[in-house]
Formats: structure tokens, sequence, C-alpha cells
């Protein structure tokens, strides 16, 4: 296929919107649709090459792969070890080993697919790994494996005319599918292959299709996809649902541009923008891995613009001295096209990253401050109560139960306060607890729908029906129900500062209503256990509005300083004083009885997020199995009082 400046243009429009919203979505809110005009861009040019050999039939398979192969590789996997090489010096080694998983997924191409299981793409907790952005470059080499496979079984059963057809219906069928995963399933949607062929397919359409059109059209139809593109870049943000539907703007704005093929075009076909067209892989290779380090350091604006130009220097770089070289080839017959250092570069990057998952990161090089800091973000609930929905969970002798524990993952980070307090071989405690699933009566969940309505019914008939007389530990992380989270780098859209529990309707903000239909059906479900057992509430604990174990152990990483990470309890009281006082009147209009983690929390109006220098808890706000062991007087309160 011919060099088409246009292309190699729409390229930079597409990359800059990319790199912009990552550095600051404020700049561009729709640039992540540049990934979209991406894929359209790849459809229309793997089509035109496949297209070409089914025509003289003499396409072959290991050229076409090995091509790509050839392409997108060695600069990957040079960012892959350079990456690797940074982390060994400034990663911790739970993050170094996630590192490590990451780095083989991107270079085997099936990223998007490790990425469609953790946090969605527009999750803040996403803007912490180094490689996210290849989630795309995995769908692209996914299509690249299988388009010219279906193409080629399909033209030894029917004509190249219906092998057209074939392309058009897939196009359709993929882009319903779209539609329908992104309505219920959209973090999903957005990673993987099938709700994304209907764009390059697109371009496909595009090449096999071409418009017949006269000059002063061809201007206007490249106008109109350059208008489409800028509507998707400035009018949608993270808080529209995507791809669904709305994919169809900027993806035929790409159409249209290629379908217009304006070479000399003022748009397209400029020397700034032929210049980052051509840098374009390597531009969007480096530029995330510089975007997440501002992150994962916590540096200013006067590194995000350095973090930029960086960007174009990198990818300059990358460019010439890695896309543009040309390296010894195999001799083997059916590889023979392929770069050595394709090969060996693959090889390298793929057993450094399993023997680091493989050796935990290489431990041994970290120094004790660190580990010590690091592996508190592993230090939970050792019976896995909550994260195998153990239902009951027994902690200890089942045939001598002691206490019940039931609410959230609060309940469950502190189950083990209460466990402690017993010899485990003679006595032992039932915890009930559910991620995100307070116990009171009635409450729905955006997060579970009707699951925890009926999970507290299910808890409601165990506990009135299992032991007698033996006390019932009321805990929820009740605040984040109300007010949302309170650590900024977990808000992820709009939803994530609103009430994600209601009774009688959804309420768009922790207004007066909201509180008093929580005290309401709070006190219900209290009253509901009566006779069964005494009840006691436990009051919020302290959260911390950061990562503390992930942040402390980088800090450390860097120098050996002292770092005091704990709040004003101001904070604390200005988030839970009107839950406190709703959890206070309950008990007393219920007979239960409070139990308050305040002051062993937050001595000295400041509340702690470590003792000795080691976190007290396994994120911001769950309390780890070190931590939560300083609870232990509070909850031997309830034992004492019944000796």
């Amino acid at each position: 296929m011919n060099f088409r400046k246009d292309i190699n243009g729409l390229r930079a429009i597409a990359v800059i919107a990319v790199v912009l919203y990552h550095f600051n979505a404020g700049w561009m809110p729709g640039g992540f649709a540049g990934v979209d005009v991406f894929f359209v861009i790849s459809g229309f040019l793997m089509t035109g090459i496949i297209w070409k050999g089914l025509e003289q039939d003499d396409f072959s398979i290991f050229k076409f792969y090995t091509a790509r192969a050839n392409r997108i590789i060695p600069a990957l996997a040079f960012l892959c070890v350079v990456i690797l090489i940074f982390g060994w010096f400034y990663i911790p080694p739970s993050d170094y080993k996630i590192l490590s998983k990451h780095v083989a997924s991107s270079i085997a191409f099936f990223s998007n697919y490790i990425y469609a299981t953790e946090s969605g793409y527009f999750a803040t907790a996403s803007h912490e790994k180094w490689l996210l952005h290849t989630w795309s470059l995995s769908v692209e080499w996914q299509f690249y494996l299988i388009y010219p496979l279906f193409l080629l079984a399909l033209k030894r059963i029917a004509s190249l005319q219906h092998v057209k057809v074939f392309v058009v219906v897939t196009t359709i069928l993929s882009f319903l599918m779209c539609i329908l995963i992104t309505d219920k399933w959209a973090s999903y949607a957005f990673y993987i292959l099938p709700t994304r062929v209907w764009e390059m397919t697109l371009g496909g359409i595009a090449y096999l299709y071409p418009l017949t059109i006269n000059d002063n059209r061809k201007k206007n139809l490249e106008w109109l996809g350059i208008t489409l593109i800028l509507i998707s870049y400035f009018t949608f943000s993270k808080n529209d649902v995507w791809p669904g539907h709305l994919a169809l703007i900027p993806a035929f704005g790409a159409y249209f541009i290629i379908q217009a093929h304006q070479n000399n075009s003022i748009v397209t076909g400029n020397r700034i923008f032929q210049y980052i067209g051509k840098c374009s892989y390597s531009i969007y290779l480096w530029h995330w891995p510089l975007a997440v380090a501002l992150v994962y350091f916590s540096l200013d604006n006067y590194w995000l613009y350095l973090a930029v130009l960086g960007t174009v220097i990198f990818g300059g770089g990358s460019q010439k001295y890695i896309e543009s070289l040309k390296f010894i080839k195999t001799t083997y017959r059916t590889t023979r096209n392929l770069n050595i250092l394709t090969v060996s570069t693959v090889s390298l990057v793929v057993v450094a990253s399993f023997t680091l998952y493989s050796n935990n990161a290489f431990e041994w090089h970290y120094s004790e401050s660190v580990l010590v800091a690091d592996q508190e973000r592993n230090n939970r609930n050792p019976y896995q109560c909550m994260a195998k929905h153990k239902f009951p969970c027994y902690i200890g002798n089942k045939k001598n139960i002691k206490a019940i524990v039931v609410g959230d993952s609060h309940a469950d980070a502190m189950a083990t306060s209460v466990s402690s307090l017993f010899r485990l071989e003679e006595d032992g405690i039932i915890v009930l607890t559910k991620e995100s699933c307070p116990f009171i009566l009635q409450i729905k969940s955006f997060r579970h729908g009707t699951a925890c309505l009926e999970e507290n019914v299910e808890r409601l008939r165990f506990l009135r029906e299992s032991l007698k007389n033996v006390p019932i530990i009321w805990v929820a992380r009740t605040g984040a129900y109300l007010y949302g989270q309170s650590n900024p780098n977990r808000i992820i859209d709009d939803y994530s500062t609103k009430p994600s529990i209601y009774f009688s309707e959804p309420q768009e903000s922790a207004n007066k209503r909201i509180h008093e239909e929580l005290s309401e059906h709070l006190e219900k479900t209290i009253n509901s256990l009566a006779g069964v057992g005494p009840l006691y509430i436990v009051l919020p604990v302290p959260e911390m509005r950061r990562n503390v174990p992930k942040q402390l152990s980088r800090l450390r990483l860097l120098s050996n300083d002292y770092y005091d990470f704990s709040i004003s309890d101001k904070l604390y009281f200005e988030r839970n004083d009107k839950i406190r006082k709703i959890l206070i009147d309950t008990a007393i209009k219920t007979g239960s009885k409070v139990l308050d983690p305040y002051p062993i929390l937050c001595p000295n109006n400041r509340c702690i997020a470590t003792h000795n220098e080691r976190p007290i808890y396994y994120d911001g706000d769950h309390l780890s199995e070190y931590g939560n062991k300083l609870l232990s007087p509070m909850f031997s309160e309830v034992f004492i009082s019944r000796d």
C-alpha cells in the first residue's frame, strides 16, 4: 500500500488526544477516543495488506504475522525491559510482582483480559498500572491473528465479493454485541476484542468499499470526519459509558477522513502532524509510563509539562533507534522474516517476568523498612471469611462459640481482633461478612443490587436460629455508604462521592432523609434481634485518605526518613459526627452498647496510621491483622463485663 499522508496525520490526531487525556483529562475530556481512531486505522491498513494478497492469490500468513511482530514487538519489549529495570530500584515488592505479571501479559498480547478482571480503565487505581495502555495493543494483535485466518477460510469456500459482505456483516454483529455488553458490563466491554472488532472492520469497509466522490466533496467529507472526532474529544468524558453506541462518532470520524483521502490536507498533511504520526506508536508506548510516574511519585504540575515533553523526546528516540532499525533475520523456513531481536527480546522479557513473579520480586533486595510497610498490604484476615464468602465462617472451635461478628469488610478486618481474646483450640467465633454490605435490614445497594438485601435476610434468620445469649458485634464502614470514598485515589466518577445505599428511593446526596432512614432501619434491625443475645455497635474507625502501606513503602524506597501519615481527629469527626450520633442513639433506644475505637486510634487528637513505624491498615481504611489487635482491649470489655 502506498504511503498515505492523510492516515499518518490521522495517527497524530489520535495519539495527541490520548496523550493529553492521560496527562490531564481536563485538557481533552474525551481524548481516550483516540484509541477508537487507531482501531479504525489499523483495520484499514491490515485489510489492505491482506486483500491484495488474496486478490493475487499469494497471501502468506507467516509473512503477515512476522511483519506485524517485527513492527510491534521490539519497541514494546524495549519499554518493558526499561520498566523492569526501573522497578528494581523504585517499585515496592508487591507492586513489582504485579508489574512482572503485567509485563508478561503485555508482551504476550493478552493484557486486555488481565486488566478486564482488575479495576476499570477509568478507575483511579488504574493510573498506577505501568502498562495499562498495552490493552489496545493486545486487542489489535488478537485481531491480527484471527482476521486473516477468517478471510483465508472464507475465500476457500466463497468468492471475494462474498468475503466483502462477510466483513460488513461482522461489523454489524460486533457493533450490536458492543452495545449489549457495554450496557451490562461496561468495564469489561472496554477491553475485550469482540466489542472492538467492529471498529477495525469499519476500517476494512473503508478499504473494500472506497467512495467515489469529487475533490470538493472529499474536502467536506474530511472536515466532517475531523468535526466528529473533535466532538468526541471535547464532549465525552469518563462519566460516559464507553464504548457502546457513542464510539460510533470517533470511529466514523476516522472512517470519513480515510475515505476523503486528502494527502495535501492542511490538517493531516502539515509537518508537525506528519512527524507526530510517524512517531505515534512509540509516543503512545512511552506516554503512559510517564503519566503513571507523576501519580506514583505524587509529582506537581511542573513535572507534568516535563513529562509531556519527555513523551515526545522518548517517542522520537524510540522511533529512530528501535522501530527504524533493520535486524538480522532467522534462517528457518517458516520464520525467515522474523528478526532475531524480536525473538530474543520476547524470550528475555517473558523469562525475566516469570522469574520475578515466581520469586516474589526477589524481596531480598529491599530494605527491611520497605518490606515491613509493603507486606502489611497483604496482612488480612487469614480465614478468608469474606473472600470465599463462607456462611457462616468459623474461627476456632465451632463447639464453643463466644461471639458473633456481623457486617461488611470492616467487620471482616476486625474479626480476628475479637478471636485473639480466646484460646481457639477451646473457643471460637462466628463471622458473617460480605463486602460493601452492612447488616441493616431492607437496605438496597447500587453495588450489589438486591444481593445485600437477601444476604441480610439470611443473616437475620441465622442469628435468630443460632446460639442464644452470645454477644453479637455489629461493624460497618457506614461513612462510605453515605458520603462515598474518602481516599481521592479511589474516586472513579461522580457516583464515588454519592450515597451507595438507599431504602425507599436513591438519593443524590447524604441529605436529611437518608440519615433518618438509616437511623430508622438500623433501629429495626437491632430490635429484630431482641432476645437473641447482647448486641454491641462498633463506631467508625478513622479513614486515612491514602493507602498507607503502599504509600509508605514507596517513600521508604526513596529515603529512610520517618513519615507521619496520621490525620487530625477533626477530619475524623467531620466525616463521622452524624454517623456516630445515629449509632449511639440507636444503641440507647435498643438497649445495646457502644464500642468506640476512637480513644485507642486517635490519641492526642491525632488518628494514627502507624504503630511502632508499622502500618496499622492494609489500605486506607481497613485495619490490618497487626492494626486490629490494637482494638483487642476494646473488645475485651465485652467479655469482662459478662464474667
